[in-house]
């Protein structure tokens, strides 16, 4: 990828040092201490882990990457007005406190609570022991409120101190990181580069933001919604206007005003670079076209009357006129890929012609915020053509293909076995053509995943690729490839579906999440019903038959006599379903009382499977 990475120092402007003025601006401080650790000691996050990156760039990272990367590692206390500050390189997102009359505002509290307290603590040393009298949160994304729990307790939040977030927050933090969670925990190991050393050959940043810290993940309800843009709130003498703009980054999000300090939070809305419209995690599709149009909407609103402009990644922009180019060449960013990946694919052109095809603007492409380093054009475009048209490119061939290693093996054996494709692929790698590399040596590992030469020449095809990418979670993905091809399973560092996050379950979400984890073959011809009675709230009933598990609330809809009831609280059901207790313990201790058939739960539960948060990606 040297040819590439040389390709991109000629044609990228280089000489403009905006954005590291920027990065630096207000700088007052950071941390004595570079590790964060656990109550255990185990380290969730290394200050200076990318100090690697003062360097010159090597042939091994894409030049613009690397840019980015040096920007976004920068950690420390910063000032972005009087009174208003940031902790950034602290984890993935950014964590912002506004002084107020007696304490402080803390907005998006990071992924993990050691991180968390240890941004708090940073900004206290500089600014002293203030208190938290309030909590925002900007989205529901777990980097904005995974972290609570480091700067208050639910103590505190009972006591009076108000959490904030836009409307559908709850609903939607929980069940991204439940129903689905799994597969995307895992995905999320790729996309962020989490087992990689960090390093010129390994992680060097996603983007976004460096990686994710690897601490305890919490949630603190909300307790104050905001329901509607214009709606002003005042927490501790600050006075905030909020912007709601749901179905944009997040299903659940808001821009928010400062009046009083000329500021304007932009959220994830409006960052340092392209964002996803469907993450390599994995997530709902976003619809560009009403990312843009909220951006249009924040810049009619705001524009006028900000003089700087923040966001919960990244490094702030400055002036009055700065900020509205900004928001304007974000929003134009957004409805250019929209319109033009629609303007293609009514001719008939397919998502991956589209990719190869769709051009930035020159005033957009010479926009370093513009660049695709955690969203990317090409998988942008293929995310706008699933959101109007699904998965199928309308080609019949297309419809009905062998899965990955029924196909892989008729592959190999059309091309005339492993050893004349890979001998192939030596010649195509040699001659620079990684891409078909990765393509054509992924058939032989399908077919036979224990070839050592495949997976030696996939694992180089991917560095390669990594190597030359701007993009870092496409970089991540690449080089945790290799390595599992090299090493094995790494593992998923991550765990977003904590204990706080199930206890935020509804009871509806609750019953919904097993009814997912239901082996429907092995449960065809099971038919059975089972009614929970609770304190001070109607009862609920679930049937499980032809492999479906169905809950109702109140009168259930059918005829259909329960086989078992059981009396107990709201607290021990959740407990139950959950797996911290046992229905013979409850009922031992009082605490739950059983008619009908008393194994009726343990047949259900035993109906449930565990999902493999370990699943292999880069083999079968």
């Amino acid at each position: 990828m040297t040819a590439r990475n040389a390709e991109v120092r000629e044609r990228c402007p280089f000489d403009d040092t905006q954005d590291f003025e920027e990065a630096r601006r207000g700088f007052v401080g950071t941390a004595e201490s570079t590790v964060v650790r656990d109550r255990d000691g185990n380290s969730v996050w290394d200050l200076d882990a990318y100090d690697f990156l003062d360097q010159d760039c090597p042939d091994t990272a894409n030049p613009s990457l690397w840019r980015q990367s040096r920007l976004v590692a920068r950690h420390g206390l910063f000032e972005v007005v009087e009174g208003l500050y940031q902790v950034r390189g602290f984890d993935l997102s950014n964590m912002t406190i506004v002084e107020g009359d007696r304490g402080v505002l803390v907005i998006d509290p990071l992924i993990s609570a050691e991180t968390a307290a240890a941004a708090l603590a940073l900004y206290r040393r500089h600014r002293g022991e203030r208190p938290v009298t309030g909590v925002l949160y900007t989205h529901s994304h777990v980097d904005h409120f995974g972290g609570v729990r480091g700067v208050v307790s639910q103590e505190d939040v009972d006591g009076g101190v108000p959490v904030i977030a836009p409307e559908g927050f709850l609903e939607h933090a929980v069940s991204e990181n439940v129903y689905a969670g799994t597969a995307m925990g895992r995905r999320a190991a790729y996309m962020y580069g989490a087992a990689l050393p960090a390093g010129e050959r390994g992680r060097i940043g996603a983007g976004l933001g460096q990686s994710t810290s690897t601490g305890a993940v919490g949630l603190i309800p909300p307790t104050l919604d905001v329901t509607r843009t214009g709606q002003s709130e005042t927490v501790d003498g600050i006075r905030m206007v909020f912007h709601l703009t749901p179905g944009t980054e997040a299903p659940a999000e808001l821009n928010i005003h400062f009046p009083d300090r000329a500021a304007l939070c932009m959220a994830e809305n409006a960052t340092h670079n392209l964002h996803n419209l469907l993450t390599l995690r994995g997530a709902q599709v976003r619809n560009p076209h009403v990312w843009a149009h909220y951006l249009t909407e924040a810049i009619h609103l705001f524009a006028g009357s900000v003089d700087v402009a923040f966001a919960s990644h990244h490094w702030p922009t400055w002036g009055r006129e700065r900020v509205l180019t900004f928001l304007s060449e974000q929003r134009d960013l957004y409805a250019y890929l929209h319109d033009q990946t629609l303007r293609m694919l009514n001719p008939g052109l397919t998502p991956l012609e589209i990719a190869e095809t769709i051009q930035l603007p020159p005033t957009l492409e010479r926009a370093w915020h513009t660049h695709g380093y955690y969203g990317s054009v090409s998988h942008n475009t293929k995310a706008i053509y699933q959101h109007y048209l699904g998965w199928f490119d309308g080609n019949p061939a297309h419809l009905w293909e062998h899965p990955p290693i029924e196909a892989a093996t008729r592959y190999v054996d059309f091309m005339g076995g492993a050893d004349a494709v890979l001998r192939r692929a030596r010649d195509s790698y040699a001659a620079g053509d990684f891409r078909w590399v990765a393509q054509v040596v992924n058939h032989v590992l399908f077919a036979d995943p224990d070839n050592t030469e495949a997976r030696a020449l996939q694992a180089n095809a991917l560095e390669q690729l990594g190597y030359g990418s701007e993009n870092g979670t496409w970089r991540n993905f690449y080089l945790t490839g290799a390595l599992e091809l090299r090493k094995g399973l790494v593992g998923t560092p991550t765990v977003t579906a904590s204990p706080d996050l199930m206890r935020a379950l509804s009871l509806d979400q609750l019953f919904d999440s097993l009814a997912i984890r239901v082996d429907g073959p092995r449960s065809w011809h099971a038919d059975l019903a089972i009614r929970f009675h609770l304190r001070d709230a109607e009862p609920i009933t679930v049937r499980l038959r032809n492999g479906v598990l169905v809950h109702t609330t109140g009168a259930a809809p059918d005829a259909h006599e329960p086989d078992t009831e059981i009396a107990l609280t709201e607290a021990d059901l959740r407990t139950l379903l959950l797996g911290g207790t046992d229905l013979t313990d409850l009922a031992r201790q009082g605490r739950a009382e059983i008619s009908g058939d008393p194994g009726g739960l343990a047949e259900l539960l035993g109906y449930l499977t565990a999902p493999d948060p370990d699943f292999a990606i880069v083999t079968p």
